[in-house]
């Protein structure tokens, strides 16, 4: 969990250093880091919905030669 919470701050951090950088605006930089964290995790869960419901891992595990493949 730890670990969970350190990251969060370098992401929050990251955004709003980032946004900050680019406009020039502590409010902008504040709203990006507050606003992209929320996007990105209802983005994740539904790209884990997809992940799991067309076993994408499966498709491109297909697509390498059979060498490479693990069993």
């Amino acid at each position: 969990m730890l670990k969970t919470i350190t990251f969060a701050i370098v992401h929050f951090a990251t955004a709003f250093t980032v946004a900050y950088l680019i406009t020039g605006s502590l409010v902008v930089g504040g709203a990006v880091a507050l606003i992209e964290p929320a996007v990105n995790t209802v983005v994740f869960y539904f790209h884990e919905k997809i992940w799991a419901k067309y076993d994408v891992a499966q498709f491109f595990t297909s697509l390498l030669p059979a060498s490479r493949r693990h069993a």
